[in-house]
């Protein structure tokens, strides 16, 4: 019976959210669409609980905000198809939108976690899926001969996860949210080397101007003997990322320069870079086509088949245009990229006004979740997916939902007999690797 009552102890709502949160932000780079299918399935059962009255509606301003800029996106997309009347082409494009459509009912459950609970959970969940990380590219770079993917099964999806993961790890322990800094930083340093063996190119770029704002949102807390600490810390990583990726990262330069040459030399379209720009000649002549309301989600790759047949003489296919935004124009016009704009600059006012008038380390770090998962995904959707893929429409909506409940959000707690305990004081609280172990008991 005590073993029973033990079981039942660890599978109240509490726990649950606890080990849901821990597969939603350890799962992206290592298992990949595992975490789609983890986050639809936790938005579904969120609707059964707030239908029967278990759950109630939390609705904080910020989230009704998000919420109208999140469903404006998926309307527009619905109005494409309807202007083109193209549902059956449609349907199984708008699908994935349920994903966007989860976000107010995701946020309603997830708040019933203490925030400081749910802050360190984030940190360590996200600091273990960086050690994962690094050895699985390891194994795919030398052992097979491919180009890091992770789980994720794409180079670039992989190593924008795993981007986000990098800078929450150094989030937490700047913000001291987590004491045990030092394994966190060398998570994040693998987390680094496992991104260099990705050769995503534009995701290097995200992680430096993601990696830059952090320092910058902290940067009161770098001063003297931190100072110090975070300049040394800074000359190691750009050692040790030197030595492992020095091979990697002058192999893509190199390839970026051969790329350019042959285009320009040549008009050779035939490359990594060739296919981008024809890409983007398709798309923009898709646009103005039907600029409006657009061609609809389904349009998209027979656009692209075609183009490049009547345009470059070549038969080559793809689902997107190589730009985020590029995309949401030809599939909804000026209404899909513009809403697709207001989810991300409403996300990022909310965090501004949070950065800017508060103080509190858990609602900063909640801010910082916010600003680096918009810099990250506008960043690597400059060249490549924005939305429109299961693993990002999903983390985005994990990082949205958490980042918005933390750093501005109220928590809806339950009563429970077996309640999680408070979390302690900052100084009181055990080291990250006892935290994993002590999780589960």
């Amino acid at each position: 019976m005590n073993r029973l009552s033990s079981l039942r102890q660890q599978f109240t709502p509490s726990w649950i959210n606890i080990y849901f949160s821990i597969l939603c932000f350890f799962f992206p780079p290592v298992l990949g669409s595992v975490v789609s299918f983890v986050f639809n399935g936790g938005a579904l059962a969120s609707i059964v609980l707030i239908a029967s009255g278990k759950r109630r509606f939390n609705a904080d301003r910020p989230v009704i905000w998000l919420t109208v800029a999140i469903y404006a996106y998926c309307a527009a997309n619905l109005l494409a198809t309807v202007v083109n009347n193209s549902f059956v082409r449609d349907a199984p494009h708008l699908i994935p939108l349920v994903t966007f459509l989860f976000f107010p009912v995701s946020y309603s459950t997830w708040s019933i976690t203490q925030k400081t609970t749910l802050a360190r959970i984030i940190v360590l969940s996200s600091m273990v899926a960086c050690f994962v990380a690094l050895p699985m590219a390891v194994i795919q770079q030398y052992w097979i001969g491919v180009r890091a993917e992770g789980g994720a099964g794409n180079p670039i999806i992989f190593a924008t996860v795993l981007c986000l993961a990098v800078t929450v790890c150094v989030a937490g322990a700047l913000s001291g949210i987590e004491r045990a800094r030092s394994p966190i930083f060398h998570a994040a340093l693998a987390g680094t080397i496992a991104m260099i063996y990705s050769g995503s190119r534009i995701v290097w770029l995200a992680l430096l101007i993601a990696g830059i704002a952090v320092l910058l949102i902290n940067h009161q807390r770098l001063r003297g003997r931190n100072a110090a600490r975070v300049l040394l810390l800074l000359v190691a990583v750009g050692v040790v990322v030197a030595a492992f990726g020095f091979q990697a990262i002058s192999g893509r330069v190199a390839f970026l320069h051969s790329d350019w040459n042959a285009l320009g030399a040549q008009g050779n379209y035939d490359s990594s870079l060739g296919i981008r720009l024809a890409l983007w000649e398709i798309g923009l002549k898709a646009f103005h086509d039907m600029p409006l309301f657009g061609h609809g989600v389904g349009a998209t790759q027979s656009l692209i088949k075609q183009g490049f047949h009547d345009q470059f003489a070549m038969d080559a296919g793809f689902n997107h245009f190589h730009n985020g935004f590029l995309t949401a124009l030809v599939q909804a016009g000026i209404l899909g990229a513009a809403t697709l704009a207001a989810i991300f600059v409403v996300a990022a006012g909310n965090a501004a006004r949070v950065l800017r008038n508060s103080s509190d380390p858990v609602e900063r770090f909640g801010a910082t979740m916010i600003v680096v998962v918009v810099i990250t995904y506008l960043t690597a959707g400059m060249t490549g997916i924005l939305v429109g893929h299961d693993i990002l429409d999903s983390v985005l909506m994990v990082f949205l939902v958490c980042g918005t409940y933390l750093a501005s959000g109220r928590q809806a707690p339950l009563m429970e007999k077996h309640a999680p305990p408070p979390v302690m004081e900052e100084q009181e609280l055990p080291a990250a690797t006892q935290e994993l172990l002590r999780a589960r008991q």
